[in-house]
């Protein structure tokens, strides 16, 4: 279970905590063995900690000053970290009375929305600074020797289906307990005795092998995958029948006969064999027992002819293990892998293309090793491989690959295409062939020659799938020269749009009742500071209906779990601590106010027996040099809701009618930053001009003071009496009855919009902020060239900037997309964090091929995807792929695989796109002209 504490004390200093936990980690380290426990803690709090113990460190290094903090903040002066708050990794979803306990979000990465303790180093953290919740993970043995040391951050979720009841339950287990343990669990969640209870592999709802033959196997070995499903069928064993329903719902008992291998090569009624050595992994050689449905039975068979399946037989989905930081060679292999032209080709005798003598290639062992690791990736079963073999020859030829630093993903792609071609071309002598320029010619003449002069040379598996050719035009701005070339392309390297900048929601709220509370959405610097998204709500505000006034200034706090989680006073702030998915509320209040504390107004309503947080908080500021009573605090209170107070004769306001502030829903329904904050003035009038002849009718509020002593204070009562301010913030509980939320327009503070949500993605343009057309059109778009790449003009004899255009003029089968996310400076290295909205069906290139007499249709279908996470330093690979035989999209994350929806697929960590060519009525030859040795590889619908 999990907990939370108080904040812990220490009375070591920075320095002495530094150390001990440093001492602490490294015994740690030298003796983490299997079963051992680690904990997660949230990025950001260790963070925190990091630069907390550091400071004197840092101070020495800065001359004594700190860069980051210089003009107000000494990093002597760092404060000590609050208590630990993981609550950030935690799904909100979760049901709190889950079976399955706390859940993980379930997309955290390592080392950027967490990291891994210790049980020493976590225990050693917790006594010091308390907190939670507590997220205690096991250390397994993985990889193919099972000798490799991995925490488990997320065991199997699996889905168990109770039958014929119709009962669900979802439960946690490691991969590494044992079928046992799982038929233990289910008999003990479902209250059922071991002996009335068959469990299944029930993988797509179809029924594929029964599990109770195995109960000593470890579900890692029986290939059982996250948010699988599990079918528990209770058995009637007066007869050994099992009860199953009917589409119609009606029950029938269906006979199990168990039949000895050495009797029968069949069982009946889609039954199982008993024998020991049969299992889902099974060859051709032990796969002796057919399913056979009886005739009789034929029309009562839910799972259809054939019976009880083998899922998976066909391969494709076992992962890769990490080696360490290996996961941008994962991600690139298995890309390759599950493209259907490769999968076949290396599946069949390739060695006879082997080219042994090519000066240029590897001497056919990076083909060797490649084609070697995927037999073993589509080979029935889905243990994890270690590609330790693949790896070393990578090392051998390319060098830069070698250790285990990370790598870029698409530098490796365009290593093993190249490398792979030149292994496997089928060109033993490449003739030397000069090229000519058009001088006039046209383009279908100078292209095919191009192309035929190409495939002379060039002749391999990766020509005939992954390459294209564009058609290059420069212009000589001093004479206009015009030259025109055709080049061969392996894949399109698309720019993205920079994005120096960052677009944030902010809800303002006044702290005066003049206005309605208003969504406002800033572009900001997007390694800028809370001093940047203040003045950008600033200048927003000035130039709406909801203006900031001379006397006001911002406030900005991040809300969560309908609290005030902290004030962003210090402007220093860094604005990549705040997170897309953060709710933020930005108050006005009055910029003079002498020794100013903040009255927090935090909402309860009552839910069954409990009062529970609800809505959004709002600050008042109090100036602790003037007197206060308990009557000037329900004042303030009615003041701050007054907005949000009904009137007889208003209603429910109509937003659209009133042109007002509408209400805080999905931050997909923000506007952009140009529009700033949403138009309030109209509401404003309406209340304000109501707002005599509603007072008399203002409901009483149940209002409750909590002093610095936790102390509670009954502010309905004893008006006159004064109220002490203590000398930090104080909170005030407002307690809504259901008479008085009808009296009150609430929604207002009901639901905050996130910092930043892509949110579905629709057709209208203002909600796709890039697409991938728009990336494709600015690679084509012309433009001069850089002047360290100037070109020689034949005809003025100089070199020249000239301009140059591209144009698609023949597409391969294959078209791979590299989206340049990666930027370069003299001394940095920046990761463009644009989201691309790419398709991921019908991708119609047509109009963008300027080989107009070619009458085929250009589209392409989305088959895989490498995705990166975080950032340059601590980033992470994985890839999506669609296994085109199920029609399913899966992510692969190193060793772990887990199915995923189509909408899904798309994120801003979209990095390399892998396409297919759509087969249409009118398709014509491959890529336009086959290659020599007359090889046209077809893909499948």
């Amino acid at each position: 279970m999990t907990e939370t504490a108080v904040c812990g004390s220490s009375d070591s200093s920075p320095e002495e905590e530094k150390l001990k936990i440093r001492d602490i980690s490294m015994d740690a380290e030298a003796h983490t063995k299997e079963g051992d426990t680690f904990y997660l803690i949230t990025q950001r709090w260790w963070q925190d900690w990091l630069e907390y113990v550091n400071q004197n460190h840092a101070n020495i290094t800065n001359g004594g000053a700190s860069s980051e903090r210089s003009d107000s903040v000494s990093l002597s002066n760092l404060k000590r970290p609050p208590a630990i708050d993981n609550y950030d990794l935690i799904n909100e979803a979760t049901p709190e009375d889950s079976a399955v306990g706390m859940e993980l979000r379930d997309t955290l990465v390592e080392g950027t929305d967490y990291i891994l303790l210790p049980q020493d180093v976590w225990n050693q953290l917790y006594a010091w600074y308390g907190g939670g919740p507590t997220l205690a993970r096991k250390v397994i043995n993985s990889g193919i020797s099972q000798t490799e040391l991995a925490v488990e951050v997320y065991p199997l979720r699996l889905q168990l289906h109770l039958m014929p009841k119709g009962d669900n339950s979802i439960i946690r287990i490691s991969k590494k307990e044992t079928i046992g343990e799982l038929h233990r669990r289910a008999c003990e969640i479902f209250y059922l005795t071991s002996e009335q209870v068959w469990i299944w592999d029930y993988y797509g709802h179809r029924k594929h092998a029964l599990m109770n033959n195995d109960m000593d196997k470890t579900l890692d070995d029986a290939n059982i995958q996250m948010d699988q499903d599990i079918l528990v069928e209770v058995v009637d064993s007066s007869n050994c029948g099992s009860i199953s329903v009917q589409e119609n719902g009606s029950a029938d008992k269906e006979a199990y006969v168990l039949v000895e291998p050495s009797k029968s090569n069949f069982s009946i009624a889609g039954g199982l064999s008993a024998s020991k050595g049969m299992s889902r992994n099974c060859n051709a050689e032990s796969s002796q027992f057919q399913n056979i449905t009886s005739p009789g039975k034929e029309s009562d068979n839910t799972y259809g002819v054939s019976g009880v399946t083998t899922r998976g037989s066909s391969g494709g989905l076992t992962g890769l293990v990490n080696l360490g930081n290996t996961c941008f060679m994962n991600s690139a292999i298995q890309c390759l892998v599950h493209t259907p032209e490769f999968a076949r080709y290396f599946r069949e005798d390739y060695h006879k293309e082997i080219n042994w003598q090519n000066p240029l290639g590897m001497v056919g062992e990076l083909a060797m090793a490649f084609g070697d690791l995927l037999r073993k990736l589509w080979a029935p079963g889905r243990t994890p491989v270690a590609p330790r073999p693949f790896k070393t020859k990578l090392a051998r030829f390319a060098p830069q690959f070698s250790g285990y630093n990370q790598h870029d993903s698409q530098e490796l792609l365009a290593f093993l295409l190249d490398g792979l071609h030149e292994d496997l071309n089928r060109v033993k002598h490449k003739p030397y062939i000069k090229s000519r320029d058009a001088d006039g010619r046209p383009d279908e003449e100078v292209a095919d020659e191009y192309w035929a002069n190409h495939i002379a040379r060039n002749d391999s598996i990766i020509v005939d799938v992954c390459q294209g050719q564009y058609k290059s035009t420069l212009v000589c701005p001093v004479c206009n020269k015009i030259s025109v070339t055709f080049d061969p392309f392996m894949y399109l390297s698309l720019p993205l749009q920079s994005t120096s900048t960052r677009t944030m929601t902010v809800t303002v709220f006044t702290c005066d009742g003049s206005a309605l509370p208003s969504v406002c959405t800033v572009t900001v610097p997007k390694q800028g500071r809370c001093r940047d998204l203040i003045q950008a709500i600033s200048n927003s505000c000035f130039s709406n209906s909801c203006c900031l006034k001379h006397n006001e200034k911002i406030l900005l706090a991040e809300i969560r779990d309908h609290l005030i989680h902290r004030f962003l006073e210090d402007p220093l702030i860094s604005l990549s601590s705040i997170k897309d998915d953060d709710h933020l509320a930005a108050y006005k209040i009055p910029k003079f106010v002498k020794n100013a504390k903040f009255l927090q107004l935090i909402h309860r309503q009552k839910e069954q027996e409990t009062n529970k947080e609800y809505g959004t908080p709002l600050v008042w500021p109090v100036s602790c040099d003037e007197a206060i009573t308990r009557g000037d605090i329900q004042s303030m209170v009615q003041t701050v809701l007054s907005p949000m107070l009904r009137t007889e004769n208003m209603g429910h306001p109509d937003i659209s009618d009133t042109n007002t502030s509408a209400p805080l829903l999905d931050s997909s329904q923000t506007k952009s930053s140009s529009e700033g904050c949403r138009d309030s003035n109209k509401a404003d009038s309406v209340h304000r001009d109501g707002g005599k002849s509603k007072s008399a009718t203002v409901p009483k509020l149940q209002l409750q003071l909590v002093d610095e002593n936790n102390a509670c204070i009954d502010l309905s009562v004893g008006e006159d009496k004064p109220v002490k301010l203590s000398s930090s913030s104080m909170s005030v509980f407002i307690y809504w009855s259901e008479q008085v939320l009808e009296k009150y327009d609430m929604h207002y503070l009901e639901n905050l919009p996130e910092v930043f949500k892509y949110g579905p993605v629709t057709k209208k343009a203002r909600t796709e902020p890039l697409s991938l057309y728009t990336c494709l059109e600015a690679f084509l778009r012309e433009e001069p060239l850089v002047p360290e790449d100037m070109w020689y003009c034949p005809q003025c004899k100089e070199q020249r900037q000239a301009s140059k255009k591209l144009d698609l003029w023949r597409l391969p089968e294959v078209l791979v997309i590299h989206l340049k996310r990666f930027s370069y400076s003299r001394s940095m290295k920046h990761k463009l964090e644009t989201f691309v909205n790419f398709p991921i069906h019908d991708f119609d290139l047509t109009n963008y091929v300027a080989h107009k007499k070619n009458p085929r249709h250009q589209f392409y279908e989305l088959y895989a995807l490498i995705n990166h996470y975080g950032g340059m330093g601590s980033g992470h690979y994985t890839a999506h792929i669609k296994l085109l035989d199920e029609n399913r999209w899966y992510n692969f994350d190193d060793n772990h695989i887990s199915p995923i929806n189509e909408e899904e697929v798309k994120s801003a960590a979209a990095y390399v796109l892998f396409y297919r060519r759509m087969r249409t009525d009118d398709a014509s030859v491959g890529n336009g002209a086959r290659s020599s040795a007359g090889h046209n590889i077809s893909s499948q619908k």
